[in-house]
C-alpha cells in the first residue's frame, strides 16, 4: 500500500521539499498523485490515441506515480550529475537553498516570495529593498548566502505583506506576497483571467489548458465521496441488486 508521500519519497523527490536542517514537508498531494500520476496519465492516453492515427493500433498506457514524480525530477538529477546540485536539503538553487529564491517573513507574520534568479530581475530586487550590490555579498558565491539571507530577512521584517505588495507592485523583481486559498481568487490577475470561477456557493478553479474553439465547461460543484457511486455504476450496466451486493461487501462505499 502506498500514497503519494510513499511515491515521492522513493522518487527522491521529498528529500528536497525542506530546508537545511529541517525534515521534509510533504508539498500537498500534488507531485505524486495530481503531476507524476494523474497529468502523466492523461499524457499518456493522449499521446496514444494521437500514434493511433498512423498506426492504427491501440497500446498499453502504462503510468504509475513514481515514475511520474522520478520524471518531474529529471532537471535535478541532472543538476546533480553535473555537480551543479548536492543532496543536501535546501543548500541549492531551487529548493530555498539561495537568498534570492525562496521565501520570507514580513513585519505582520505574512510571507512574500523571491524568485529573483536572472541577473536583470536580482538587479531590480536590490533596487527595490534599497540595496547596493557592490556593498553586499555576492550572490554567485553560495558560502555567503547566509548572510546574504540574513540581510534580506531583517529587511523584509520590517514591513507588512501588503506593503512589500505595494513596493514590488508593477515590477520585475519576481517579488509575490504570499496568498492563501482564501485570497488567491482575489487577487487582480487570477480576477481577469477567471482562474477562478463560481461553483455552487464557493469559487473553484476553472478548467486548465484553455481552447479557444472549444472552451470546457466548468467544474461542477465537490459532492461527498460515495454520493454519485450508485449512479455511476448503474450508468457502467450494473444491476440494483449487483450494486447492493458491492455495497454489503463493503467493495464500495
Amino acid at each position: 500500500a502506498g500514497h503519494d508521500i510513499n511515491y515521492i519519497a522513493l522518487a527522491g523527490a521529498l528529500a528536497h521539499f525542506a530546508r537545511a536542517g529541517q525534515k521534509p514537508t510533504p508539498p500537498l498531494n500534488l507531485v505524486g498523485d495530481f503531476g507524476g500520476g494523474a497529468l502523466y496519465l492523461a499524457f499518456g492516453v493522449l499521446a496514444a490515441l494521437f500514434e493511433r492515427t498512423t498506426s492504427g493500433r491501440g497500446q498499453v498506457v502504462d503510468a504509475a506515480m513514481i515514475d511520474g514524480a522520478s520524471s518531474l525530477m529529471t532537471m535535478a538529477y541532472e543538476m546533480r550529475a553535473l555537480g551543479l546540485w548536492s543532496d543536501g536539503r535546501g543548500r541549492n538553487l531551487l529548493d530555498g537553498g539561495a537568498p534570492f529564491y525562496t521565501t520570507y517573513v514580513t513585519a505582520d507574520g505574512g510571507f512574500v516570495a523571491v524568485g529573483a534568479l536572472e541577473p536583470g530581475f536580482y538587479e531590480e530586487l536590490l533596487t527595490r529593498l534599497g540595496l547596493d550590490a557592490g556593498e553586499i555579498e555576492d550572490r554567485t558565491d553560495p558560502s555567503q548566502w547566509e548572510a546574504l539571507r540574513g540581510r534580506f530577512a531583517a529587511i523584509f521584517a520590517s514591513r507588512t505583506r501588503a506593503e512589500w505588495a505595494e513596493v514590488f507592485e508593477g515590477s520585475d523583481a519576481c517579488v509575490e506576497a504570499v496568498a492563501t486559498m482564501a485570497e488567491a481568487p482575489e487577487h487582480p490577475q487570477l480576477a481577469w483571467r477567471r482562474t477562478f470561477v463560481p461553483v455552487g456557493d464557493t469559487l473553484q478553479p476553472g478548467p486548465a489548458p484553455r481552447f479557444a474553439r472549444t472552451p470546457p465547461a466548468d467544474p461542477r460543484p465537490a459532492v461527498a465521496p460515495g454520493r454519485d457511486t450508485d449512479r455511476l455504476l448503474a450508468e457502467i450496466g450494473f444491476e440494483p441488486h449487483q450494486i447492493a451486493d458491492l455495497r454489503s461487501r463493503s467493495v464500495v462505499g
